[in-house]
């Protein structure tokens, strides 16, 4: 998917949604745990009851490989499953030496179809140039992350830079605002204006938003671009919303109301 199709995609939705699939088997409805394969179920669910509202997807990875095959055939259901049109992220976050980051781009890219992947810059250009070698899909590299510890490594002063201010601009040699994405954490609102400095046009993919308590309202206004440059995702808030037979209603309730909020900030851009 190029960035243009991205972009298209968010005007046509009026969202700018990703809905994180962190499903896990001990929080979904218990009625589905009947089904042979249950997280599939749930995930099938979850995209009928969202996929109107929501422009990408996010599989966090740990949650099927803990079920070792039988999570593999899950998300290769899922991901097939999902509508041709809408972003499919593999949140990873691998980095590796290259002839294994080789392994990984063709397996998330080849065998799983995915768009995108979460990669972490830690190990240097060529634990990422195997992904960048395949046309029309993503790197989404860990810039500043929402979690406490990321202040460990990422915010360390380098000179006149946080680290991650440096990871950035090397990175800016190696590919380009159509092939390459940063994750940068909802709760870094202090951030944000330094971040859009370095890549005023690169998409930012945005965790945080509802249950770690970041600000949809204040990421968007900070954090759009000309082309919106923004995928922010919302996990928790959303499929876990409620257990009942019925659960999928409320889900899509969610995912409509955050899709209204979306909405609402485009147009006082005029982005849409």
């Amino acid at each position: 998917m190029t960035k243009k199709d991205l972009f298209n995609n968010i005007k046509i939705k009026k969202s700018y949604l990703c809905v994180g699939l962190d499903s896990d088997i001990h929080k979904i409805p218990k009625h589905l745990l009947e089904s042979k394969d249950p997280i599939f179920e749930f995930n099938k669910k979850v995209i009928d009851a969202t996929s109107d509202f929501a422009i990408a997807y996010k599989p966090n990875l740990a949650f099927y490989e803990v079920m070792g095959s039988q999570g593999f055939k899950s998300l290769k259901k899922t991901i097939e499953y999902i509508p041709k049109n809408i972003f499919k992220i593999a949140d990873a976050k691998r980095g590796d030496i290259g002839n294994t980051s080789s392994m990984y781009a063709k397996t998330f890219f080849e065998t799983f179809n995915f768009d995108a992947v979460t990669l972490s810059p830690y190990m240097g250009y060529d634990s990422i140039k195997p992904y960048l070698q395949y046309k029309d899909k993503w790197v989404i590299l860990l810039a500043l992350t929402s979690n406490e510890g990321s202040n460990d490594f990422q915010k360390l002063e380098v000179g006149n830079n946080n680290l991650y201010e440096i990871i950035i601009k090397k990175s800016l040699e190696w590919s380009d605002e159509n092939q390459m994405m940063y994750v940068v954490g909802a709760n870094r609102e202090k951030d944000f204006l330094k971040i859009r400095k370095l890549i005023p046009n690169h998409f930012l993919l945005i965790p945080g938003i509802g249950a770690q308590g970041g600000s949809l309202k204040n990421i968007s206004n900070l954090g759009f671009s000309k082309e919106c440059g923004l995928l922010i995702n919302s996990s928790r808030n959303i499929i876990y919303a409620d257990s009942s037979i019925d659960f999928q209603d409320k889900i899509a309730l969610e995912a409509q109301n955050i899709q209204m909020k979306m909405k609402s900030l485009l147009e006082e851009q005029n982005l849409i």
